[in-house]
């Protein structure tokens, strides 16, 4: 998932995002998820943006078997937890 967000909502946003997927970068998250939480996360996503300013986006992958992540640079995100 990636987005671009109004500041007023990003927090928001990324909060509602992180239930369901790892931050793994600014405005990025990935990670597995059922179609019943994919749902979800819509749902509250649409709750939350401004649809007439803000964009989120959603890549599907049909397979693993395809997918290889590369990273140049330093790793952001990641599996920490915030209070």
């Amino acid at each position: 998932m990636v987005y671009d967000i109004r500041e007023e909502r990003v927090n928001k946003v990324l909060k509602i995002a992180r239930k369901y997927l790892t931050w793994v970068q600014n405005s990025v998250l990935e990670g597995e998820i059922t179609t019943a939480q994919l749902a979800r996360l819509k749902a509250e996503l649409i709750e939350t943006i401004d649809t007439q300013e803000d964009s989120v986006i959603f890549y599907k992958l049909r397979s693993t078997a395809y997918f290889q992540r590369e990273i140049l640079g330093v790793e952001k995100g990641g599996e920490e937890q915030f209070l």
